[in-house]
């Protein structure tokens, strides 16, 4: 790239290459609209991080793990703002404009967020998500969490904990600051949904975070969720 850019979206990733040519084909747009695209792999045992070569401008590899891997990739960006972005979501075509209008003493904040099934319950809990995130100033991962770099530096990246990472930064900038929350959506993928059933979703997510917010071991609550941390 050869100005400077004046965002770096990260993207980690883990064995998504079935679709990651798409969600990376998808962001060109922003691209060419001065964004910088950093993949970060986590040690993806398919094609993903060849894919990540051919289509974003940084493809980095990581320790496993989302916190350890956005930390990795803002480490490494050079925009003034930073967006974290899940292989699985896609942004709005209106969050470029969204995103330039943003009043110059904005430190953070996050999209409105829709899950991509049209299944009446799933339209209200992505509802429900947006609600919650105005009422509380607590944004999630899927929400595509964009930061200052110089304020993400100053609370101290993302906690390198299993699970919860997102709710962990929300905490800390909201002393800083309360977050912008945009209205165009992003789209996350209903696979979890899909996958588990949508009320055991609900019911499992209200639950982990309910331990965590009662000081429960994010290690733990990654295994409840599903998801094996790395060895320490």
């Amino acid at each position: 790239m050869s100005t400077q850019p004046w965002l770096s979206i990260v993207m980690p990733v883990l064995d998504e290459a079935a679709s990651l040519g798409a969600a990376l084909q998808a962001l060109q747009p922003w691209r060419a609209a001065g964004a910088e695209l950093i993949v970060v792999d986590g040690g993806s045992q398919d094609e993903s991080l060849q894919i990540a070569r051919e289509r974003a401008d940084q493809a980095l590899t990581a320790p496993r793990g989302r916190a350890a891997q956005m930390n990795a990739g803002a480490a490494r960006a050079q925009g003034r703002w930073l967006l974290f972005l899940h292989a699985d979501t896609r942004l709005p075509d209106a969050g470029l404009d969204a995103l330039g209008r943003l009043d110059p003493a904005a430190c953070w904040g996050r999209f409105d967020v829709q899950i991509d099934d049209p299944a009446p319950l799933l339209r209200i809990v992505s509802a429900m998500i947006n609600l919650r995130s105005r009422c509380t100033g607590v944004a999630t991962g899927d929400q595509a969490m964009f930061v200052r770099k110089d304020v993400f530096e100053q609370v101290g990246r993302f906690a390198d904990i299993a699970l919860m990472e997102d709710l962990a930064l929300s905490r800390k900038l909201k002393a800083v600051a309360r977050p912008v929350c945009l209205r165009p959506a992003v789209q996350t993928s209903a696979r979890r949904w899909r996958r588990h059933g949508i009320w055991r979703t609900i019911w499992l997510m209200w639950r982990l975070r309910a331990a965590y917010f009662f000081g429960a071991d994010p290690d733990d609550l990654a295994r409840r969720y599903g998801y094996r941390p790395r060895e320490r």
